[in-house]
This record gives structure tokens, sequence and C-alpha cells, in this order.
């Protein structure tokens, strides 16, 4: 089937993409083809600069990147940051693959209040190789991107779940070395795993160990600590949020009003006066004998926790309230 003008893909022969570009907001497949059109104009100099730039324009800064895909040992599935997104894309080029680009067939569109998701069942990522030999892999699986609702449209998520991949010999190349078996040997091999180079495969391993340590780093760059002392500060933090109680609601207490009682005539002898403060002093006389102790119980003993360990490397201690009113100190 060839190319037609309404192909987002579709490139003019007489120049650039020449029909009048409609809003990222009612084609957010647009920044997929921009994306594509980025990954072609890279150069053999294109440093870590350029990667930088790359994902900058097309991630936003707390993205996420995740590929799902089954090998021999079992089912994979790596999560990056927006950090080492860009040394994703440019290992795919250090391991030999000239030419990078995605196609979407028949995806599905859903609007939310802050962004834009795109679902693709029928996404293929094509990569060119020119070596170990030439060869065309069509790595196809399902795509989900989830792009900000603003005016850059940046990508939030990116999931990519790889089914299966091809891996395409030009004929005229098996032909040449028709006459020698061991070339031909050598190019029935598969030169990828689920499409993906042993270079990609590789740093995603690394990454798993990578990621964790994004905030050490952070804390580093920022505050100039040691590497010790990041890890504990971390540490610290991480064991406040465990422990943390949830904050409950603040109930604002309710008032009651008290009636007061109208006399029956307005004159009242002394006797009748004293009956009534008589009941009143009753009335009062169970409020007065309830102790703090009994309404909040527990009072007796408040534990209290630090990771910062003492002489004989304890790191947490309670401190319990004696009967005279003084804290005390349990270790």
């Amino acid at each position: 089937m060839s190319s037609t003008p309404h192909d987002p893909f579709y490139s003019s022969p007489f120049g650039p993409f020449y029909r009048r570009h409609t809003p990222y907001m009612v084609q957010p497949e647009y920044r997929i083809y921009e994306m594509n059109k980025r990954l072609q104009s890279r150069t053999e100099d294109s440093d870590n600069l350029w990667w930088d730039a790359f994902a900058t324009e097309f991630f936003e800064d707390d993205a996420t990147l995740t590929l799902s895909f089954c090998l021999e040992d079992g089912p994979k599935r790596y999560t990056i940051g927006r950090t080492l997104i860009p040394r994703y894309f440019s290992t795919v080029f250090e391991g030999g693959v000239t030419d990078l680009y995605y196609i979407l067939k028949h995806s599905k569109e859903s609007y939310h209040n802050s962004s834009i998701t795109v679902d693709c069942d029928q996404c293929a990522m094509v990569t060119q190789h020119g070596k170990p030999m030439f060869t065309k892999v069509c790595t196809e699986g399902r795509l989900i991107v989830e792009f900000t609702f603003d005016d850059l449209m940046r990508i939030k998520t990116w999931h990519f779940t790889i089914r299966q991949y091809r891996e395409l010999v030009p004929r005229s190349i098996l032909a040449m070395h028709a006459q020698d078996p061991q070339v031909l040997d050598q190019l029935s091999k598969n030169i990828t795993r689920m499409g993906l180079t042993n270079f990609t495969l590789n740093y995603l391993r690394l990454c798993v160990i990578l990621e964790p340590m994004q905030e050490l780093m952070s804390r580093h760059k920022t505050y100039n600590l040691s590497p010790r002392d990041c890890l504990k500060t971390c540490l610290f933090q991480k064991w406040q949020r465990m422990v943390a109680p949830p904050a409950e609601p603040t109930r604002q207490p309710t008032t009651k009003r008290r009636k007061r009682k109208n006399s029956t005539s307005s004159t009242s002898n002394s006797s009748a006066g004293n009956n009534a403060n008589s009941t009143g002093s009753k009335k009062k006389t169970p409020a007065a004998n309830l102790s703090l102790s009994s309404q909040v119980p527990g009072l007796g003993a408040i534990p209290n926790c630090s990771l910062n360990p003492g002489r004989d490397g304890d790191l947490c201690h309670s401190t319990a309230v004696t009967p005279s009113g003084q804290f005390k100190e349990k270790h």
C-alpha cells in the first residue's frame, strides 16, 4: 500500500511535510511523528547534550519509560525515570542501529482533565542495523503513551509491551553468500533479543541498580553531602514515612448551651434556693472525679525512635512519664 498525503508519516518528494499541521490537541499522534523526525536528525557526533535536549523536548521532568517483554528465562519489566531516558535511546544506536522510528496503526485516543492517552495495540518499532550485518528489525507490540494536556504536549508515561519481532535480511545479501556456508550460518542467527540489542538489555539491567540511587545522587548534588550522609538521611526519611501514623481529620469540639430555667414566681424563699444549689452540686460531682489518665489511655509511655545510633548501637529508645510528671528515657 502506497503512502498518501493523509498519512501522518508521509513525506512529500517536493520538500518537507507540506500540508498544514493540525493542533496537538486534535492529533497527539503527531508528536510521535515529530519524535521520529528528531531521531532521524541524529548524527554520529551527537553527544549527551543532544540526547538531554531530545528528552527535554519530548518527555516531562517526572516522566517514566517502561518496557515489558518475555525472554528465555521469563517475563521482564523495566521502568526508568526521566534522568535515565536519554541514555536509553543512545544505547539503541550504540548497539549498531542506524535508524529508529515508531509506526502507530489504529490507535485510540482518550482525553482526561490534564492528560491525553494514546493506546495503540498495533505499534511497530522499526530499527535498521548496519552491524554486525545489514538487517531490518520490526518489533511489534502495544504502546500506551500519556501526554500532558498543554501546549508542549510532552510525554508523562511511555509503556511499550513487546509481543513479537522479526529480523529481515535482504535477498541480495543471501544470494551474494549462497556458496559460503559459514556466512549463511551467521546470517541465520538473530542479532537481537525480542528486538533489543545487547547494549540496550545490559543498560536496562543496570538501571535496576541506578534507578533507586537517583535520590542519593540528587541529594549529593544539591546538598554536597558525602555518600554515607546521603544514605543516612534518605533512610531516615523513608523510615519516618513508614512509621508515621496516618493523619486523622481534626474534629471541632461541639459546645452545648445550657438552658436557663425561668423562675415561676418572683418571690421565692431561701429554702428553695438552698435546695437548688444542693442539686446543682450533686450533678457536678461525677465530672469532677474524672481524671486525665482515664480519659486519655496510654498516656504513661510515649515512644520515640531515632535513627541516630547511641553508644551501644541502639537505634530506638522510648520515653516514659513518671508519676511525678518528669520524663525518663529508656534505651
